[in-house]
């Protein structure tokens, strides 16, 4: 379940440093009761970055694909092995 404080909670920055590295998931923090921020460790913000970018590869492949930019594998090393004398 996400953690949701409000914003005069972050005067405990210990505290919240703790609970940003005991979870998995984002904090998100309240201003007058609506949202106006999100937390989280830097792992957990470099992980996130890592599956975004592979969801981005993703999305250029399956977009190559569909406009027909793709190469037989075989034919491919086979250029590659001979071009660098492997």
């Amino acid at each position: 379940m996400p953690q949701i404080i409000p914003i005069k909670e972050l005067k405990n920055t210990a505290d919240i440093s703790e609970l940003c590295h005991c979870t998995d998931e984002p904090i998100y923090i309240t201003k007058n009761g609506y949202g106006d921020m999100v937390i989280m460790s830097m792992e957990n913000y470099e992980r996130m970055l890592r599956r975004l970018k592979v969801y981005e590869d993703i999305l250029a492949s399956e977009k190559q694909i569909e406009e027909g930019r793709v190469k037989d594998a075989k034919n491919s090393l086979a250029a590659m092995r001979k071009q660098y004398g492997l």
